[in-house]
């Protein structure tokens, strides 16, 4: 919204707009509040003060305002809640995407985001720990799996195309994380134990930072990762120069 340009974060995602909107909407409902009380704390000073009122009134105020102005507030907030909040949040967070949709993992750890994308063919590889190697195979694909040959893995470096849904799928190993892309108007906890799936669309190309919104230890400041947002085009040729070949996709190449 134009009354908050400047305030917040470029919007660059689909559903942006309707974030701010909210956003608005519940912070001028703030600002009424605080006006009105402030009015209400001033007025009350001066009406009750103890040279116009040095003996005490057992009976109080007899006007039904307060009560009136309360039923206002609880309406507002019920449309703020009923009429906005519950169908966004049952549209972009219930509710999954479907039809030609990117899916990304990302799993989460102290202190990074490893980020495992399908490959070209769009189809993710069997993971297993066995096959884990903490640099150079972070998600413990099992590359003699002929969907895992192209399966690309990055570290703190998540690439998607303008204009495209993305469904993005989170884990962690070992404490609780929480995936911010500020611009996108995403914020998710990342929970041990479970696969936590996230979406929107991005709107703009550029490069933005990934934050960890949850103190997660000592070295909280140093999970920083970076969403770089490609031209469909650039995109694809991305995932091609990144893509492992399929004749150099061994065991072994994990363990040495």
């Amino acid at each position: 919204m134009t009354a908050l340009k400047g305030l917040l974060p470029v919007v660059a995602s689909a559903h942006g707009p309707e974030i701010d909107r909210l956003i608005f909407w519940v912070h001028l409902l703030m600002f009424v509040l605080l006006v009105g009380w402030g009015l209400y704390f001033v007025v009350t000073l001066f009406k009750f003060r103890r040279r116009k009122n040095p003996k005490a009134d057992y009976h109080g105020v007899h006007s039904h305002v307060s009560t009136w102005v309360e039923i206002g507030v609880v309406i507002v907030e019920a449309v703020l809640l009923i009429g906005l909040s519950i169908p966004f949040w049952s549209r972009k967070v219930i509710a999954l995407p479907e039809g030609d949709v990117i899916e990304v993992r990302v799993n989460a750890e102290q202190f990074a985001w490893n980020i495992h994308y399908p490959g070209p063919d769009g189809t993710f590889g069997k993971t297993d720990w066995k096959f884990f190697d903490k640099a150079a195979n972070p998600m413990g694909i099992d590359r003699n799996d002929p969907a895992g040959q192209d399966d690309i893995t990055t570290i703190n470096q998540l690439h998607l195309p303008v204009g495209k849904t993305v469904l993005i799928h989170l884990s962690s190993r070992d404490m609780i994380h929480s995936f911010f892309l500020p611009e996108m108007r995403v914020k998710q906890d990342v929970i041990p134990g479970l696969n936590i799936p996230t979406w929107f669309t991005p709107t703009r190309i550029g490069q933005w930072e990934i934050a960890c919104a949850q103190l997660c230890g000592l070295g909280h400041y140093r999970m920083r990762g970076f969403m770089t947002i490609h031209p469909p085009e650039a995109y694809e040729a991305w995932l091609a120069e990144q893509a492992v070949p399929a004749e150099a996709a061994t065991t072994d190449d994990f363990w040495n």
